[in-house]
């Protein structure tokens, strides 16, 4: 009998980090020893914005959501005991993609690894953090210019890492349609592609092409998805072939990871998001010719927040199960000459290419970013309109309410919950490596690593030596904040109402009316503390706010508890929202209720939506807070009613 010859599985991944180095490398081995076969690092915000773990703003963030990396010494503790040679590590790291890398590289060659060896990916994608992730520090030029480095000081000296991995996670998480994200990915790696061709020579481009690798999303209308990822590989294919010239099949390649939607998880019966999982892997596994190259796969408790390590187990298993257990890599693709499928995929690429005819129009990625927010932020509207009218069911949540408590929460609610004393912890240690390191060495490796950047030149090679050195995460970030400035970018909320009022009208003569009491508009301050970029959530309620006729004001992420009671002075908010989505709500919210108080705004109403277990809610309303909002309140014209009664002059009269 002749034996069935198999498919390799695609790279099997968990996405971890958090704490600490020393935590993530525990977790990281225990993973490594239960079949994983591949590393996927979580990087802290701090880390991933360029802030040093003792930054002011880094304050409550550090180890929330992923490991916080501030020097060589956390990068050495990260990858204590695993040899870089024999890894496929892939780092979720975007403004600070070449630092991260220059730790990597200077760790591997401590260990001794021959670099030109080593095999990943950094993410190094930075136009999707303006339309949606939100880790960007310098404006998008400068930005392409450094992705650029990384890819060009790769393709000499590690030909095997994967220098940029264009993500369209977060667009289909910002609400993107399967077009958009289509058209909105494959135009940023054009924008890079753009950046390099000049860079190489002619002969090589071609194999540059074929490092690029990109990083999707997989929702839970599988059918769609999987003709999504088909339509990618043949849009990827005629372009690098029509554009570019690229001849070999094998550079045209189009290769990518996933991890599936984490969005689409629902706070309320947790346990049916392992099924949601399971049939959004299915999208980037059943067709043969378009299956991923790497699978990450989210906890089922991740929309309470953060999965310990048997919820991480558990999302492995599932697919170990269908990578060994199953027949799925015995056959070839199931799904070619399959009519339905064929004129699905048709359908997607056909909307795919008009978005990227407008996207090139207006002089394509980099110069479009304000109008491919705008459409994020308008398309994320429509679909959370289609779920609050139960058009779009989910289960659960707006349909099969009704069900039996989750004996799979106990009582520390069904996730890990982080020491607070990690930071404290992680500042000691950096103080510690700062007093011991050489100052000479650091000053002259900093002005090093300035002079290149200043000059044009690439960054790598100055920052590798400023790796060595001892310089901080923060303090590499300085030098690029210093030479390229920082930048803001657009929320996609502007300030005038939408087409998108239809049912709204109740609540719009209620908030004429209250603004009658108040002698002006109401006035409702969005804002985001912190450096929690997920923004979607503060833009909906923005965009809702608006609509019902409320005077809003959304400045966008990333703003100091200082700055955001200075905006509430300013413009006379009558109530203020917080977004927080990082798990560091407790101490930003005190900070920001003494704050108030102090200014003598201890009288204005506070919101807070977050991803926040019950018992974090109940100490938050102890501080004051008057309303506590989680995924599960997904009804914005229940949140709408409450600001209007929250501002309302007779109710707090009654009061």
């Amino acid at each position: 009998m002749t034996e069935i010859q198999k498919d390799k599985p695609w790279l099997i991944r968990t996405y971890a980090g958090h704490s600490t180095a020393k935590a993530s490398n525990a977790l990281y081995r225990g993973n490594l020893a239960k079949g994983q076969t591949g590393l996927s690092v979580a990087f802290d915000l701090p880390t991933q914005t360029g802030y040093d773990s003792d930054h002011v703003l880094a304050r409550g963030e550090v180890g929330k959501v992923g490991v916080p990396v501030s020097h060589l010494g956390d990068m050495r503790a990260l990858f204590d005991g695993i040899p870089l040679d024999q890894m496929n590590t892939s780092m979720t790291i975007n403004a600070t993609a070449p630092w991260l890398l220059a730790l990597y590289i200077a760790v591997a060659e401590e260990q001794g690894a021959d670099v030109s060896k080593l095999q990943g990916t950094v993410q190094n994608d930075l136009i999707k953090e303006y339309l949606s992730r939100g880790t960007y520090i310098c404006p998008p030029k400068p930005s392409l210019k450094l992705i650029g480095d990384v890819a060009e000081y790769c393709y000499t000296n590690v030909p095997k890492w994967n220098p940029m991995n264009v993500c369209s996670y977060h667009l289909q998480e910002a609400g993107a349609t399967p077009e958009q994200e289509l058209a909105f990915a494959l135009a940023t790696a054009t924008a890079v592609l753009d950046e390099l061709k000049p860079r190489v020579p002619a002969q090589d481009f071609p194999l540059l092409v074929g490092r690029i690798s990109f990083f999707v999303n997989a929702g839970i209308r599988f059918v769609t998805e999987m003709c999504k990822m088909r339509a990618f590989v043949d849009l990827w294919d005629e372009i690098c072939a029509t554009r570019y010239g690229v001849e070999d099949a094998k550079y045209r390649r189009f290769r990518y990871g996933v991890q599936v939607n984490s969005l689409g998880l629902t706070e309320q019966q947790p346990e049916n998001n392992v099924y949601r999982i399971l049939i959004e892997m299915l999208a980037v596994t059943l067709s043969k010719n378009a299956r991923a190259r790497a699978v990450q796969l989210p906890a089922w408790n991740e929309a309470l927040g953060l999965p310990r390590p048997w919820d991480q187990q558990w999302s492995m298993r599932m697919q170990q199960i269908l990578a060994y257990e199953t027949d799925l890599l015995e056959f070839d693709d199931l799904f070619d000459g399959n009519p339905a499928v064929d004129a699905k995929v048709e359908a997607l690429k056909e909307g795919a290419r008009h978005e990227l005819a407008t996207i090139d129009g207006m002089g394509g990625a980099v110069d479009a970013i304000d109008y491919m927010k705008a459409r994020l932020v308008d398309s994320n509207a429509d679909r959370l309109n289609r779920i609050e009218a139960g058009q779009t069911v989910v289960v659960g949540v707006n349909k099969f309410t009704e069900g039996e408590p989750s004996p799979l929460m106990d009582e520390e609610g069904g996730i890990m919950v982080v020491d607070a004393a990690v930071e404290q912890d992680q500042i000691d240690r950096l103080n510690d490596w700062r007093d011991a390191r050489d100052a000479a060495a650091v000053k002259q490796a900093l002005a090093e690593l300035r002079a290149a950047a200043a000059e044009g030149r690439n960054v790598m090679p100055a920052s590798i030596r400023a790796a060595k050195a001892g310089v901080t995460t923060g303090e590499w970030a300085q030098q690029m904040r210093a030479v390229h400035g920082e930048y803001r970018g657009p929320t996609g909320v502007s300030k005038s109402v939408s087409n998108k009022t239809e049912g709204l009208d109740d609540i719009r003569d209620a908030v004429n009316a209250v603004s009658d009491r108040l002698g002006r508009r109401l006035k409702f301050l969005v804002g985001k503390p912190g450096l929690d970029g997920h923004s979607n959530g503060a833009e909906q309620i923005a965009f809702r706010a608006r609509d019902c006729g409320m005077d809003i004001d959304y400045e966008g992420i990333r703003l100091t508890p200082e700055q955001i009671v200075t905006a509430a002075l300013e413009t006379e908010a009558h109530v203020l929202g917080l977004s927080i989505l990082s798990g560091s709500h407790i101490p930003l919210v005190e900070d920001m209720m003494t704050r108030l108080r102090e200014a003598g705004l201890g009288h204005v109403p506070v919101i807070v939506g977050g991803i926040i277990p019950e018992e974090d809610a109940r100490r938050l309303r102890a501080m004051g807070v008057a309303k506590v909002y989680t995924p599960k309140d997904f009804n914005l014209n229940a949140i709408m009613m409450d600001i209007v009664t929250l501002a309302d002059p007779q109710e707090i009269a009654a009061e």
